[in-house]
This record gives C-alpha cells, structure tokens and sequence, in this order.
C-alpha cells in the first residue's frame, strides 16, 4: 500500500512537470528566436520528412552579411571545427581537438554533396544539399529513405545584418525502441546546443570576443545540476517516507529544471 502511494505520487509529479514541458517549455525551445514568419515559410530541406513529428525552427540576427556567416557554417562538425558551443562535452574525442575553432579553417571551406560531416564519436550525418551564402543541409537521407535534415539557412536583411536560421526536422522511431534513448536524448537537449551553436557563430562572424571555454563549462555544468537534482528528488520520494514535505521537493525539483532549461534567457 505504501508503494503504491510513492508510486501514484511520483507518478502526479510526472504528470504536472510533463504537462509544463508540452504545453510551455517545448513550444518555446521549438522556436527560440524565431519570427512567426521563420517558422511557418517553407525552407529547402522540408522536403525530407513532410510530416514530421519533431520540427524546430530556431533564429538569430547576425550583425555581418552572409558572406561573413557562410565560411563558419560549412566548417563546423565533430572532427572539424566543432560546434562553437559545449565544447566540453561536445569535443570529446574529436582529432582536430576539443575547442572549436575561432578562425577560418582553409581545409574545410570547400564542401562538396556527400561529404560526411560526424555530430559524435557515435552519429554522423552527410552533406545533402547546399547554395554558397544560402542554405545547407544534413540529412542521413539515402534514395527514397527519407530521416529528415538539418537545415541551416541565411536569410540578408540588409547589406551588413543576416537572420540565420536553423531548422531540423525528424521523426520518433516509435517502431524501432533501440532507438528510442537518442530519440529522448535529442528533444530534451537539443535546443540547448542549437542556440549555442547560433550565438557561437554570431559572436566569430561579427568578430566579437571568443568567449574562453570557462564559461560555456560552467553553464554546461549548471544545466547538468538541474536535471540531476530532479532525478535525485524522485529516488528520495521512492525510497524514503511520503511525506508532502518530499513530494513537493521533489515537484520544485521538477519545476527547477524545467526554469533552468527553458527560461528565454540569454547565455
């Protein structure tokens, strides 16, 4: 009977964090900085998954013309220049080093279609389509399998300020469970790479300063507390006494982590 209590109670806990994450944190990590326009024009790359059931669109203005933008978008990737983002976690093993790259790199600014462009140690994806200064595109796609596509598009407002634009659109393996965990992986963290990754190229292209690899570590590790209090809140409800006072530790837990991760603000 007391089982069942913690159990429905960690369940309720669930429920309301759950319902907070559908009905407010993921609209707005779908769309961090995105113009209602951004969102709803069509983007080359839709093309690769018409009905997806993950679809963000994400923006930044970068004060620089697309000509400046283009040489940090076609560079980046794991074993290349990195992502400009949480090097720390996302350089790891990486041969060209674990800081990504705050200058031009020569060898990596002549992409051709196909080129594989690795995320991870353990993911890659290739080059599926590109215009010079407009627009390319990731995708694992091959003939007629469609997985969707990373698009990252340059849209000119004027001579001298660019809106760059993300959009990465793909669908849940409901009917393959291995994969699953990536599946889960990627819609609960990728909004926190994908603006990392937009300021990172808007700070190099505008010529502003780098910031050092101190700053993003802590943030990283800020992020990481959060969801780790939350986790920790749920083993205490399970196995200690039920008492309001651990339910609702473990329900701010909960609403902690979805503050720290989804709040518009600006790292």
């Amino acid at each position: 009977m007391v089982a069942l209590r913690k159990i429905s109670a960690l369940i309720s806990i669930l429920a309301i964090v759950s319902g907070a994450y559908l009905f407010i944190a993921r609209p707005y990590q779908l769309h961090w900085g995105a113009t209602t326009q951004e969102i709803n024009q069509p983007m080359p790359g839709d093309e690769l998954d018409p009905h997806p059931t993950f679809l963000a669109t994400r923006a930044i203005t970068v004060n620089a013309p697309a000509a400046k933008i283009w040489p940090w978008l076609v560079q980046m990737g794991f074993n290349r220049a990195g992502f400009y983002g949480y090097d720390i976690i996302e350089g790891i093993g990486s041969k060209a080093g674990i800081r990504s790259a705050d200058t031009i790199v020569p060898a990596l600014q002549h992409p051709q279609i196909g080129d594989v462009i690795p995320i991870s140690l353990a993911a890659q994806t290739k080059l599926f389509a590109l215009e010079p200064c407009k627009y390319l595109i990731w995708s694992e796609t091959v003939q007629e399998k469609r997985n969707g596509g990373f698009t990252w598009a340059l849209y000119p407002i004027d001579s001298t300020h660019t809106r760059l634009v993300s959009r990465i659109r793909w669908s849940h393996h409901w009917n393959k469970p291995a994969m699953l965990p990536l599946d889960l992986f990627t819609e609960f963290t990728d909004h926190l790479a994908v603006r990392k990754i937009l300021k990172g190229i808007k700070v190099r292209a505008e010529r502003g300063k780098v910031p050092s690899m101190a700053l993003p570590t802590i943030e990283f590790f800020a992020l990481l507390v959060f969801v780790i209090a939350f986790l920790v809140t749920m083993v205490r409800l399970l196995i200690r006494p039920l008492t309001w006072k651990t339910y609702l530790h473990c329900l701010v837990a909960g609403a902690l982590w979805l503050i720290g991760w989804y709040t518009p603000i600006s790292f």
